[in-house]
């Protein structure tokens, strides 16, 4: 095989025209427009030694909250669970209620906006729902924590900030819905986990959405690569100027 120096993309058109010749060391800039039924790509992608920006797992994980509860549950709620079918509702039931468990969420693996989360009374109610087809796995069922704060953590390059959110009219502190937002620092801990989460997950930037309890313990909510910028501090075309700015210089590196 022929040496050629390594290819550099930055669009999804030269990807899908490129991708059979695609060699270790070549690399993709930018989110790849793959489809929910097509996603074993990455999987080829990363055993090929093609580097991604972002990276595939981050790709990944921003696209499924199952994937998020299987890699990066160590941070979350205690018992946030992923239920792939029946079996795993039955064995979850007895275990929240030996732990006191009432009030649940769940969140359906590919929704965002908060359009995929919802809160039942009990486990039984989840399974009752799941049983006549309502509910579709997988998904993701965690205790649900009163009056918790939902902030949004944005980490872009060297550009941080964060803040709380609050919908007093639902659950779901959605702020493109009505709510409400304003700035908030984080202590050193929780940048620490921040650092973390995205270290774990290979997240070159991140939205990232924590809950703090009212005893002060914080836990990941979810994460991923774009979210929407409602209550941030930044707007729209720095933000995209930095995203452009961090794929550039990712082309430009020659290892």
């Amino acid at each position: 095989m022929s040496q050629r120096p390594p290819l550099k993309l930055g669009d999804n058109r030269s990807f899908r025209s490129h991708y059979q010749e695609l060699r270790a060391g070549d690399r993709i800039a930018g989110l790849l427009n793959i489809k929910p039924n097509e996603e074993d790509l990455f999987l080829d992608l990363s055993e090929r030694g093609i580097v991604l920006f972002p990276s595939a797992l981050a790709q990944k994980l921003s696209r499924c909250k199952c994937f998020q509860a299987l890699v990066l549950g160590q941070w979350m709620v205690p018992n946030t669970t992923v239920v792939r079918d029946r079996h795993d509702m039955i064995r979850l039931i007895p275990r929240f209620g030996r732990n006191g468990i009432r009030r649940v969420i769940t969140k359906q693996s590919r929704h965002n906006c908060g359009l995929g989360i919802n809160i039942w009374d009990s486990a039984e109610q989840v399974y009752n729902q799941a049983c006549f087809g309502s509910l579709a796995y997988p998904f993701v069922i965690q205790p649900f924590i009163e009056d918790a704060v939902d902030i949004r953590v944005i980490v872009l390059g060297h550009y941080r900030e964060a803040y709380w959110r609050k919908n007093s009219g639902t659950f779901r502190n959605n702020i493109f819905f009505g709510g409400k937002s304003g700035p908030v620092e984080l202590s050193s801990e929780q940048w620490r986990l921040c650092e973390r989460i995205m270290s774990r997950g290979r997240f070159p930037y991140a939205h990232i959405d924590l809950l703090v309890t009212q005893e002060g313990a914080t836990y990941l909510s979810e994460i991923n690569l774009r979210g929407g910028l409602k209550g941030a501090r930044i707007d729209h075309p720095e933000y995209q100027q930095i995203i452009k700015e961090l794929e550039e210089r990712f082309l430009a590196e020659t290892t």
